[in-house]
């Protein structure tokens, strides 16, 4: 547990953003005018912005877009799979073999922080 009197900067690096979304969980039912509270506020302001720095979504298609995701968390194909459950899966989407269902839009929304209509998006499979 953070100490409650934590001094929070900008938030730079994945490991501080982790420590400011820990400490957000612990205080995120504070009473309003508490120090708690004026800390969750200050907390979902900087973790909304280091969230939207982060994880701008440039303009590829959504595989592409999967595929970036993956090299920024330092993600291999066997990580999805143990997100999705079916490595052959993968590999069939990641090679423009086979369509993404909507359960891996779901997945892969929640767990590379991609806008769930960003992977709806159509793209052309390779034969």
């Amino acid at each position: 547990m953070l100490n409650s009197h934590h001094q929070w900067f900008l938030i730079e690096t994945e490991r501080e953003y982790r420590k400011a979304m820990q400490r957000y969980e612990e205080v995120k039912y504070a009473k309003k005018g508490t120090k708690d509270h004026k800390e969750k506020l200050l907390l979902a302001k900087l973790i909304s912005e280091y969230e939207e720095k982060k994880w701008e979504v440039p303009e590829v298609d959504p595989i592409q877009l999967i595929i970036t995701r993956m090299e920024e968390f330092g993600y291999k194909p066997v990580d999805l799979a143990r997100f999705y459950g079916d490595k052959g899966t993968i590999s069939k989407v990641l090679r423009y073999k086979q369509p993404l269902s909507l359960n891996m839009i779901r997945i892969f929304s929640k767990e590379l922080r991609i806008p769930a209509d960003e992977l709806i998006e159509e793209y052309a499979l390779h034969p």
